[in-house]
């Protein structure tokens, strides 16, 4: 979503020097970096009274700038973290993912002014696309299980709904103290919890950095008694949220959430989601600024879209709110599904090291079937090598936009598939993919607006899962029909290929029943290499035999594409290409393609293209930068892809393809 840009510009004062006098700027360097993308030139020295002083809310270090502000007559602007943060507390290390820079105060200040809070008082907030955008938004942190924080686990172990929360914070916290709160407000907030819920259970959910000992509580194991517990799982917010009957809250960002979960929370602090209609405030001193009534897509808009500085961290760029939430998604998802840890079976040698890249970040990959630090760990196996009927380990493929070279010339891949149920080439069982599909039979407006501009950018950017390049070849005039030949020991023929398994018999197919088409048939690259099976001559059934040809280019100029599994048909979808399938591939069976042969008919139901992308180009696989070294999401692949700017195998790697091509009738062997 680049074009939408970032959603906060610098303000329009005549210097733009920032002047520091807290050692945390100079260490931090992510946040230094968001500040002088923001516009500002940070400083040490003595400011003018033209310039300003950086100081981090109403931090205990805070009162040097503002102490040195006032001598000199400088203005201060206010840092603090964006409510959609990193996986863990800045005092883990996480770097943030976006700021709130304040020219006015901050928010969680309730006696002062701030920028938000005259964003939320002022503000017409009644641009539709903005309230799209804020509607999206919210649905997206709910899937994706988002907050501040987000390294916790959805699928930790929920307690059962009907319970009262009441949410903890750290022990200090500024926001207690300038939201007109202390411990007395936390007491309050436990006794009317009871109160007010008779029979219930009450539940005291602690804040993340108390249970990973960073700073203590309000609570204490002294205030669970009777129906009181504690609740200190690292699960998410959001299963917290929906099954809770009331939350009670100070002046957590939690609160925050109970709002955009559906919950009007009680609130005993003052903080900036307090007083416009959304929450019951139970504070005793008014907040005669913050009358208006605000709906829940409102206060999303002003306090994650227009008021934080978002920060790309793939292209080192100011971001637009959906940009740093793409990134989220992805570093959350990593995090979630490798910090158990990963054994890998029939995970060739060559391939370690980049599996290790990917899924060994935050506890590293073990391989083979060896039993060495085991416990709690999940098993992956490369797909073709898992035994059809084995359960209880994912299976893991390349995904669909790979790599700029072959997987068979040791091109390590930008993505891949990890799959629980089957795998998406073979249609005798369901796959995750499927499900997946099935699932986005019906989008949300703001993932058509994605998908759409995913597409676009596909398209646009030629993008195809190996990225070769390759000739572009002049067709003959007439209804051209591309028939791409495949790998045919490929796992994808053997299993969904169907009465149709091989490339010969593909075309005999094309030619019979289009017998006035131009048939051009383009061998499949790895083919072509001499590293796969599949090798045929097509002279007498193909018009034109194109060889070492640019995919996309081929596309441009024919009107269908004819398949057996290929993926070049998904490519051909992709493009507004008709395409007809002889075998069961993952794209078929949803009323996007001409079916000839046997689909399962558990896919029976109608799916857009727009569902079938993202389920396949989204939802499906995981994404990897390696200019960062971080998961990504897929439009920084996509972009990775078509400007080349990844690492170029070792030459090792460059070394071993070539003899595979030598010793190509070797294959089992090198394959290994």
């Amino acid at each position: 979503m680049a074009e939408q840009g970032n959603d906060k510009a610098a303000g329009g004062e005549t210097s733009r020097r920032l002047y520091y006098f807290n050692a945390g700027f100079l260490r931090q360097k992510r946040v230094r970096r968001i500040v002088e993308l923001a516009g500002y030139e940070l400083c040490l020295g003595k400011p003018g009274s033209e310039d300003r002083v950086a100081v981090w809310g109403h931090s205990p270090y805070a009162g040097r700038g503002e102490a040195v502000a006032e001598a000199t007559g400088a203005g201060i602007v206010r840092i603090e973290d964006a409510f959609l943060r990193s996986l863990r507390p800045g005092r883990a290390g996480e770097p943030p993912l976006g700021l709130q820079i304040d020219q006015t105060g901050v928010h969680f200040d309730a006696a002062n002014p701030s920028d938000l809070e005259t964003l939320l008082a002022t503000h017409p907030l009644d641009d539709t696309a903005l309230l799209n955008r804020a509607r999206g938004g919210i649905a997206r942190m709910q899937d994706a299980h988002l907050s501040k924080y987000f390294g916790h686990d959805p699928e930790g172990e929920a307690p059962k709904p009907g319970y009262v929360l009441v949410i903890d914070q750290t022990e200090g916290d500024a926001s207690v103290a300038h939201g007109r709160a202390d411990k007395n407000s936390f007491l309050e907030a436990l006794y009317w919890a009871q109160e007010e819920n008779p029979g219930a259970k009450i539940l005291i959910r602690s804040h993340p950095e108390t249970t990973q000992g960073f700073r203590g509580g309000y609570f204490d194991e002294s205030h669970a008694k009777g129906r009181v517990k504690f609740h200190d799982t690292p699960i998410s917010p959001w299963v917290l949220l929906e099954g809770a009957v009331a939350v009670y809250t100070v002046s957590s960002q939690m609160g925050f959430e109970a709002i955009l979960a559906g919950h009007k929370p009680v609130v005993f602090g003052q903080p900036f989601y307090a007083g416009w209609g959304l929450s019951d405030d139970r504070n005793p001193h008014p907040l005669p600024q913050r009358g208006r009534a605000l709906t829940r897509a409102q206060l999303f808009a002003a306090a994650m879209i227009l008021h934080p500085t978002w920060y790309d961290p793939y292209r080192d760029r100011l971001a637009s709110f959906e940009e740093a939430l793409d990134a989220a998604e992805a570093l959350a998802r990593g995090w979630r599904e490798d910090h158990r840890g990963w054994i890998g079976e029939e995970i060739r040698l060559w391939k370690r090291a980049p599996f290790q890249k990917v899924f060994g970040a935050h506890k590293r990959m073990i391989f083979g079937t060896e039993q060495r630090d085991a416990e709690g760990r999940r098993r992956m196996v490369w797909a073709s090598k898992a035994a059809p009927e084995r359960e209880g380990i994912i299976r893991v493929e390349d995904g669909f936009l790979r790599s700029r070279g072959l997987g068979a010339e040791l091109v390590p891949p930008l993505s891949l598939v990890c799959d629980d149920l089957g795998i998406y080439y073979d249609p005798t069982r369901q796959s995750r993919l499927e499900r997946l599909i099935a699932k986005r039979a019906e989008l949300r407006p703001d993932q058509d607006v994605r998908v759409e501009q995913l597409i676009r950018a596909v398209r646009e950017l030629g993008v195809t899962k190996y990225n070769l390049g390759g000739d572009a070849p002049a067709l003959p005039a007439g209804r051209r029909i591309l028939v791409p030949g495949q790998v045919e020991d490929d796992a994808s023929v053997l299993t969904g290929g169907g009465k149709i398994a091989g490339n010969r018999a593909l075309l005999e197919a094309a030619r019979a029943h289009n017998p006035d088409a131009v048939i051009i048939y383009k061998p499949h690259p790895d083919v072509e290499a001499g590293l796969r099976d599949g090798k045929i001559d097509a002279g007498d059934l193909a018009d034109m035999v194109v060889s070492a040809a640019d995919p996309v280019a081929l596309l441009d100029q024919v009107e269908e594409v004819w398949t057996m599994t290929s993926l070049l048909g998904f490519e051909a979808l992709l493009r507004g290409v008709k395409v007809t399938c002889t075998g069961a591939p993952f794209y078929a069976g949803w009323g996007l393609t001409r079916d000839l042969g046997d689909v399962p008919a558990r896919r029976r139901g109608q799916v857009s293209l727009h569902g079938l992308v993202h389920a396949a180009l989204i939802d499906y696989p995981r994404y990897f930068d390696p200019v960062s070294g971080q998961p990504c999401p897929v439009e920084v692949a996509v972009e990775r892809l078509a400007s080349g700017e990844i690492p170029h195998p070792g030459a090792l790697n460059r070394l071993v393809s070539k003899l595979q091509g030598v010793f190509a009738g070797f294959a089992p062997m090198w394959r290994r």
